[in-house]
């Protein structure tokens, strides 16, 4: 309770910041318009300013950019007996192949990584590091990882967490969730994120609804029982406001008979609809949080 209290103190006394006076002078200015999301977009984006000429520092003192050290590090943690294929690298690494390519000639050119050619495949070229890249990450990692700590010495560890959580919820709305694993329990849903959602109502003339796009329904499972159809927009499930996908694995989580009530919205009318949860719906988030194929959505 007294560390909560100190948190809540830090907060509510933090001093003024860059984007505090920039979001007086708008109010002052167009009083007229909402800026609110200004505080969390332009700090978001001048905070990754500040961390990434830190983190360069440190790269440059052993000669890397920060791709390039995004680069060595994915391959020690991916490359295999014999290495990786530059495609997985390019999948790890959110980049095109040749945007990946470039990066790797880059290691190649340092003596940090080699090339071979893939004995399963005459189109692949399998990419590891040389024992000069192995010794250089061995060397640099720890440092990276105590530098990154210097940077977050404002934030208490709660804080930190807090500040994790709430990035995690907002970064899975734009890279979407894998689907549960075969044999789970599953709605038989994917939807988008509530702000795909807001964009796709919007360019068809309907009125923006910050909840979940349903793009398809799987038949014969649970939402096509339900009566959900693609296009409805999920708003509600149990009580809790859909603007997340974590909004509805928690309500799912939280579903204590085996139902979950739905509020949809179905162009300009809204109803309900109970659907009926399948064994292992409920447990399904594990499995299914982390990178999709690069489309913003859930499949539950």
């Amino acid at each position: 309770m007294t560390r909560q209290k100190s948190t809540d103190c830090d907060l509510a006394c933090a001093p003024r910041d860059s984007v505090d006076a920039l979001l007086q002078s708008w109010a002052e200015r167009r009083p007229d318009l909402d800026f609110r999301p200004v505080g969390v977009i332009t700090r978001l984006a001048r905070v990754r300013a500040h961390l990434d000429a830190e983190l360069e520092e440190v790269f440059a003192e052993s000669g890397l950019t920060g791709p390039s050290f995004a680069a060595l590090v994915t391959l020690a943690r991916i490359t295999g007996e014999h290495g990786v294929s530059q495609r997985r690298l390019a999948d790890e690494l959110g980049l095109t192949p040749g945007t990946v390519s470039v990066r790797v000639d880059r290691l190649v050119e340092q003596g940090l990584a080699l090339r071979a050619p893939d004995p399963d495949s005459q189109r692949s070229t399998l990419v590891a590091l040389t024992s000069r890249g192995r010794a250089l990450f061995d060397r640099l990692a720890p440092a990276h990882l105590d530098n990154e700590q210097r940077l977050l010495a404002a934030l208490t560890e709660p804080e930190q967490q807090l500040l994790a959580d709430l990035l995690r919820k907002l970064l899975a709305e734009f890279e979407g969730s894998r689907p549960a694993a075969a044999g789970e329990g599953r709605l038989g849903l994917v939807v988008t994120p509530a702000h795909v959602t807001m964009r796709m109502r919007a360019a068809v003339g309907l009125p923006p609804a910050p909840g979940l796009l349903v793009r398809s329904v799987e038949p014969g499972l649970p939402a096509e029982q339900a009566g959900i159809l693609p296009g409805d927009v999920l708003t509600c499930a149990g009580g809790r406001d859909l603007r997340s996908g974590a909004s509805l694995y928690a309500a799912l989580r939280d579903s204590t008979d085996s139902s979950l009530t739905f509020v949809v919205l179905r162009g300009s009318q809204t109803f309900q609809t109970r659907l009926t949860l399948q064994p292992g719906a409920a447990a399904s988030h594990a499995a299914a949080s982390g990178r999709s194929s690069g489309r913003p959505e859930h499949t539950l």
